[in-house]
C-alpha cells in the first residue's frame, strides 16, 4: 500500500509511512497530474504538452515532442520503481499503468489525501454537530500547504483553486458545528483570522458575529457586521447580502437564539433569497433536519419537499443525493403521517437513483435506497 499527498508538495510515503523516493520536481509533477486525473488515463502527449507547453519541438506528422516523449517514459519508469519497490523487474505494474496510449494512476480514494478531504467533507454534510465536527477535524489535519505546491501548470492551478475552496468550506463548517454545539467561543479565533484572509466570504462573517452573539458578546457581533459592511465594499463594491443584514437587525431586537423557531427563520432566510445556489441548498438540508430533530416536523417536512425539487432543477443527481439523504430523521411510526409528501420525496429518491451516474459512490446509492423505503412504508402495502 503507497499514499499519495497533493494537499502540499506533491509526495508518496510507503506503508510503514517511510517517504518514497520521488526523484525531482518533474517527476512530482508526472506523479500529481495522474492524481488530479482520479484514475482515469491521461495520453502520453498530454503529458508532454502539461511539463512542456505546446511549443517544443514536434514528431515528424506528430502531436508531441519527440524529446518530451522519452523523457515522460523515463519519469513514469521511476515513479514506478518508487511507488512498488517490491515488484519483480518483468513483472506488471499494478499502480501507475499503462494504458492504449498514456498512463493512469490506479489508487483507491482511502490512498490520496485529496479524496480523503473530499470524502470527509462529505460525511459532515448532514451529520449531528458532534459528529460533523470530528469529521472536518479529520479533513483539515490532512492538509500540509498549498496544494500542488511547486506545479504552476494550469491544470495545477485549477486544482490548487478547488481544493482551497473546499478547505475554506470545511473551516466554516467546523466553526458552525461548534457554534451548533454551544462552543462558539472556541470558534472566534479561527473565524477572525478566516475572514481577515477571504472578506468576501459572507458566510465566515455570518458565523463570526453568531459565534460571539451566543458568548454574550452582542457588542462584538455587531462590531463584526459592521466590519463586515466594509470589507465588502472596499473588496467588491457591494453591500452585504440580504442575509448578513437579516442577521445584523436579528442581532438588534435580541432574536437569534438557539431554539426550532431560531433553525426555522435560517431556512426560511435561505428561501427567501433564492434556493437554487447549491451551497444554499445543501445548508438548508441540514438546517432541515435540526429543525425536525428540534420537533418542529411540519415545517421541516414542507421545506424538505421544497429543497428536494429546487436541488432537481439544477440537473445535478449527486447534489439531489445529498439534500435527499441530509433528512436523515428516523421515522418510528408505521406509516407516514402525511401520505402526499412522503410520495413526493420518494418520487425524486426514485428519479435520483436512476440519473446517478455509476461512478456514484455506494454509499450514496445504499442512503436513497433508505429514503425510498422509509417515505413509503405502509404507502404500498408493505
Amino acid at each position: 500500500m503507497v499514499r499519495v499527498g497533493v494537499l502540499g508538495p506533491v509526495a508518496a510515503w510507503s506503508d510503514d509511512g517511510a517517504p518514497a523516493p520521488l526523484r525531482g520536481p518533474r517527476h512530482r509533477e508526472v506523479l500529481g497530474r495522474l492524481v488530479a486525473a482520479r484514475g482515469r488515463t491521461v495520453a502520453a502527449a498530454t503529458l508532454v504538452e502539461d511539463l512542456w507547453g505546446a511549443g517544443s519541438r514536434r514528431l515528424e506528422g506528430g502531436s508531441a515532442p519527440a524529446d518530451g516523449l522519452a523523457a515522460v517514459r523515463t519519469f513514469v519508469a521511476a515513479l514506478r520503481r518508487a511507488l512498488e519497490p517490491g515488484r519483480a523487474p518483468r513483472a506488471a505494474a499494478r499502480l501507475l499503468v499503462t494504458d492504449g496510449p498514456g498512463y493512469a494512476l490506479r489508487l483507491p480514494d482511502d490512498a490520496v489525501d485529496a479524496r480523503r478531504l473530499e470524502a470527509a467533507l462529505a460525511g459532515a454534510r448532514g451529520a449531528a454537530p458532534g459528529i460533523a465536527l470530528e469529521r472536518v477535524d479529520d479533513a483539515l489535519a490532512l492538509w500540509r500547504g498549498s496544494p500542488y505546491a511547486g506545479i504552476d501548470a494550469a491544470w495545477a492551478r485549477a486544482e490548487r483553486a478547488r481544493l482551497t475552496e473546499l478547505r475554506l468550506v470545511a473551516v466554516e463548517r467546523r466553526a458552525a458545528a461548534l457554534v451548533a454545539l454551544g462552543r462558539g467561543a472556541e470558534a472566534v479565533a479561527d473565524l477572525d483570522g478566516h475572514v481577515a484572509a477571504h472578506p468576501w466570504r459572507e458566510e465566515g462573517w455570518r458565523l463570526l458575529a453568531l459565534a460571539l452573539y451566543r458568548s454574550a458578546r452582542q457588542a462584538d457581533a455587531l462590531a463584526v457586521l459592521r466590519r463586515a459592511r466594509a470589507a465588502l465594499a472596499d473588496a467588491l463594491g457591494v453591500d452585504p447580502g440580504p442575509e448578513l443584514a437579516r442577521l445584523e437587525t436579528r442581532l438588534l431586537r435580541h432574536e437569534v437564539g438557539a431554539g426550532p423557531a431560531d433553525v426555522w427563520d435560517e431556512v426560511a432566510g435561505a428561501y427567501a433569497h433564492g434556493p437554487g445556489t447549491r451551497a444554499r441548498l445543501e445548508a438548508s438540508a441540514d438546517l432541515l433536519r435540526t429543525l425536525a430533530v428540534a420537533g418542529e416536523l411540519a415545517q421541516a417536512r414542507g421545506g424538505r419537499v421544497a429543497v428536494v425539487h429546487a436541488a432537481e432543477q439544477l440537473g445535478d443527481p449527486e447534489l439531489t443525493a445529498r439534500v435527499l439523504t441530509a433528512y436523515d430523521v428516523p421515522g418510528t411510526w408505521s406509516r407516514s403521517d402525511d401520505p402526499a409528501q412522503a410520495a413526493a420525496v420518494a418520487a425524486a429518491a426514485e428519479r435520483t437513483l436512476a440519473a446517478l451516474p455509476d461512478a456514484a459512490p455506494l454509499p450514496l446509492r445504499a442512503r436513497l435506497h433508505a429514503v425510498v423505503a422509509t417515505e413509503t412504508r405502509g404507502l404500498r402495502g408493505d
